[in-house]
């Protein structure tokens, strides 16, 4: 009997010894980087970051950007992260040699997300509009390619002007198919609340109000004036293709074009770079 309680313990021992690596796992890779270590990332792989920091209506966003000055010969790409989400999540393009060859490239992290940002994410779809707004504000419509991301695909597809594309990687942009993930419940739970990353609070909180807030725009997508593309996987279990196909039926075949790739899930973004990168250099023409 004495053995039994001496390997229970042990075997408890290490469990929760396990989980406590784990969660500091999660919490590193949870854990926003600095303008420092943004640019030593990119450094790293030769390519020079310029991090900049804009307010919008008293709130702070990073912004993120691979030339120094916009060419206004060249397209600009603006990408849009999703949540959770960071403005590097794209850095795979913008340190793309032939990409940089092209196009302009600039990010941002949305309100929420950024590096010791003690703001939670505002739940408002129209927040990020308008802050998307401020950001590009400078750029010329006709030469600027806006790219959303997961929840990133709504805010760009909600903008009324009319941009030379849209591009949406996966956008959750369909109510009625939003997963809600047991995941959650670790921040709705007031006693497991205090373990969860600032990040994933903002990512919570939007997910939490994702649904009424598509639904006061999904049908009325056709405010979107821009010829649209959408690159989606058949096996997205966090935003299904479904998102996808119901945008197909809100615009005119001409306007939207949908690519589908067969078997990808939701990393799309990092997982299919090679298939992405042709799509966005077709749109050089």
């Amino acid at each position: 009997m004495k053995l039994v309680k001496k390997i229970l313990k042990i075997i408890t021992t290490v469990l929760v010894v396990l989980l406590i690596a784990i969660y500091m796992l999660f919490v590193n890779f949870s854990s926003r980087k600095s303008d420092e270590e943004i640019q030593e990332v990119f450094h790293e792989v030769g390519v020079e970051l310029f991090v900049a920091n804009n307010t919008f209506n008293g709130f702070k966003y990073r912004t993120v950007s691979v030339q120094k000055t916009i060419d206004t010969t060249k397209t600009t790409l603006v990408f849009v992260h999703g949540a959770i989400g960071s403005a590097i999540d794209f850095k795979n393009y913008m340190t793309d040699s032939l990409l940089r060859l092209k196009f302009n490239m600039v990010s941002y992290d949305r309100v929420g997300y950024n590096y010791n940002d003690e703001t939670l994410a505002q739940k408002s779809l129209k927040f990020e509009v308008d802050i998307l707004k401020d950001f590009s504000k400078n750029l010329n419509p006709e030469k600027t390619i806006l790219v959303g991301y997961s929840y990133g695909g709504p805010i760009v597809l909600a903008m009324t002007e009319k941009y030379k594309h849209i591009v949406l990687l996966a956008p959750a942009a369909y109510s009625i198919v939003e997963p809600m993930p047991f995941m959650l419940n670790f921040y709705k739970w007031k006693l497991t609340r205090w373990l969860v990353p600032h990040v994933w609070k903002s990512a919570s909180l939007e997910k939490m109000t994702h649904k009424r807030e598509l639904q006061k725009y999904e049908l009325n997508w056709k405010i979107c004036l821009s010829d649209i593309i959408a690159i989606h996987g058949d096996s997205d279990g966090i935003a299904p293709y479904e998102n996808s196909l119901f945008l197909q039926e809100q615009f005119p075949e001409k306007q939207f074009e949908l690519r589908t790739i067969n078997d990808a899930g939701h990393t799309l973004v990092w997982s299919n770079f090679d298939f992405i990168k042709k799509e966005f250099l077709k749109l050089t023409h």
